[in-house]
């Protein structure tokens, strides 16, 4: 089984990662948090510390079946070495996913030219090249699928969940959260 990765800078929100590993380990897939900072231990945007799986440069992406970004803050934007390995990534068709403020990210390194993406109110212009679709929570074209905000992450997981566990997986993990 390949592993998804879902990374972590300083001032990330806390809900759109954390409930992210929550549902995908729910549902049984292998997710790790990839600390982008000098240390394993990542504050949130409202001040939760969180201890990550790995380190960046622990990281062997050829092992890698999907890349996460959730939001929070502006700064995964400023580490140069995630954004060659989202390219890289996406380039290959590999399935890459970012919610809130985080599309901004994929829409600076042109992945969101002519396809369809949503993010958080106000970012919507670095989302370069997009067809913006703000009235949705989720949005799947291709390999990118993007996200709204923190209220609306447990529809994003879940999302992720059935691209790479199936509807039935999908289905499973939401009954057992009490999700329609």
């Amino acid at each position: 089984m390949k592993t998804i990765f879902i990374f972590l800078t300083t001032g990330f929100e806390e809900i759109e990662a954390l409930a992210t590993i929550d549902i995908l380990r729910r549902a049984e897939l292998d997710v790790k948090s990839v600390s982008l900072t000098d240390s394993k231990q990542v504050m949130g945007s409202h001040q939760i510390n969180v201890a990550a799986d790995l380190m960046f440069d622990q990281v062997d992406f050829s092992q890698a079946e999907m890349l996460v970004l959730p939001g929070g803050t502006t700064k995964f934007n400023e580490h140069e070495n995630m954004k060659k390995e989202l390219l890289a990534f996406a380039n290959k068709g590999k399935k890459v996913a970012a919610i809130c403020a985080s599309p901004m990210v994929l829409g600076g390194l042109g992945l969101l030219e002519g396809k369809n993406a949503t993010c958080y109110p106000g970012f919507e212009k670095y989302l370069d090249g997009a067809n913006l679709q703000t009235d949705k929570a989720v949005v799947v074209d291709g390999n990118i699928t993007t996200g709204r905000g923190p209220g609306l992450t447990i529809d994003f997981a879940l999302n992720l969940v059935e691209q790479l566990g199936g509807k039935e997986k999908r289905d499973a993990v939401a009954a057992g959260l009490l999700v329609k």
